[in-house]
């Protein structure tokens, strides 16, 4: 990587082309990689580095701009910048993080939010998310590996945070060929979680040890739907991690709220977020596989007015869709009976493999194989700090579905 040092004269990059036959029309309106099977992989790229900078050229030699390579990844190249002469150093990053920052300063009064999501944000596989004073960075990616330490910089100078931290797990990175770690990279660990107001309740945030940067900001728009549903209701979140969609609903005026989750290390943060938000006489847990929680539920003739079910990526890539879809329909079918007459069913798909029908599709099977019948009041999708690159469908990856089930 160009350091900041050198940044006055920035080296040739090696170049790396397209197959005569690979469709550049794609790159050039702004999809954002390229695929191993479409490039040439002579002796030269097989030698680069992961995350090697290279000038990426379509059939005919013409440049199209700036990329990183690695060739461990089915990914091969990502695209920086659509400059081929562009310097990928510690100003390139603020620039970025600026036009970043700008967007989501303007939507929340408070420092919580995503910063950075990947390729929508000119930041191919690194997220970001803030909580106040800290940041937790994910390089997901080889070459943002590689130049940690300018992003970091970057960071710390455009947002003032006074402690970074690098979340270097899950399973993008082992598709990158990277290895896991969490770590300070910058300023003190947080020596308690981190409590995040959001919609009116409190959450509060293991940096260090929870799942994930230790909070899910995707489902803060999902999370208010939910919580105009609840009002004077009885709530069930399955797949609730830290009080998720439960706090929300407390917070709307819900009667009460059920948080279940295999997690219990999660399920006491969220406890601990109930108390924080003053909620914790209308909050309870309860611990265990979700899947069994919802029949031993059904079992007990248990009924909710608001069911939300928020499970982990059943389809992470098309290979488990299959398998995926069938497990969304087997969510759909034991909950559907635990909604109460007139009552709400709230069901969240986070895999990007499973597209919108076919998720609506799985939902409505199930909610039928579970004697029920209902409507579709809302479709949401992650909140407006996680933008969508039209050009890449696997940046909008969530759905969530509100059921008004029959009486």
């Amino acid at each position: 990587m160009t350091s900041t040092d050198d940044a006055a004269a920035p080296r040739a990059h090696p170049v790396v082309r397209l197959k005569p036959k690979a469709e550049a029309r794609a790159i050039r309106h702004g999809f954002p990689w390229v695929y191993a099977d479409e490039l040439v992989t002579d002796r030269r790229t097989q030698a680069l580095a992961s995350g090697a900078l290279a000038v990426l050229e379509d059939g005919e030699r013409r440049p199209l701009g700036l990329v990183t390579v690695n060739v461990k990844s089915k990914i091969i190249a990502r695209m920086l910048d659509r400059d081929p002469e562009a310097v990928i150093n510690r100003d390139w990053f603020a620039t970025r993080l600026a036009k970043a920052l700008a967007h989501r300063a303007r939507l929340y009064p408070q420092p919580f939010y995503r910063l950075v999501h990947a390729e929508s944000d000119g930041l191919p596989g690194v997220v970001i998310d803030r909580f106040g004073e800290v940041a937790v960075v994910q390089p997901n990616a080889a070459w943002a590996e590689a130049a940690l330490a300018d992003l970091v910089a970057a960071l710390v100078a455009v947002t003032g945070v006074a402690t970074v931290i690098k979340n270097g797990s899950g399973r993008a990175r082992g598709l990158e060929g990277l290895t896991e770690e969490i770590a300070v990279v910058h300023g003190n660990a947080p020596t308690a979680p981190i409590p995040v107001p959001m919609n009116g309740a409190t959450y509060m945030a293991d940096l260090m040890g929870g799942q994930k940067t230790g909070l899910f900001f995707d489902q803060r728009e999902n999370h208010a739907f939910a919580a105009r549903l609840a009002q004077g209701a009885k709530v069930l979140d399955v797949f609730s991690h830290v009080g998720g969609f439960a706090l929300a609903a407390l917070a709307g005026g819900a009667v009460s709220a059920l948080a279940v989750d295999a997690s219990a290390p999660a399920l006491v943060l969220a406890g601990q977020g109930a108390k924080a938000s003053g909620f914790a006489d209308r909050f309870a847990t309860r611990q265990g596989d979700a899947f069994e929680v919802l029949e031993a539920l059904g079992q007990e003739s248990a009924r909710f007015d608001v069911v939300i079910c928020d499970p982990p990526a059943f389809a992470p890539a098309k290979p488990a869709l299959e398998a995926g879809l069938r497990a969304y329909e087997r969510i759909a079918r034991l909950a559907a009976p635990l909604v109460a007459p007139g009552g709400y069913l709230v069901l969240c798909s986070c895999s990007h493999a499973a597209d919108l029908p076919a998720f609506r599709n799985a939902s409505a099977r199930g909610i039928g194989r579970g004697g029920r019948r209902g409507q579709i009041i809302h479709t949401g999708f992650a909140g407006p700090d996680h933008p969508v690159l039209p050009q890449l469908a696997e940046s909008s990856y969530l759905k969530a579905l509100a059921f008004r089930l029959d009486g």
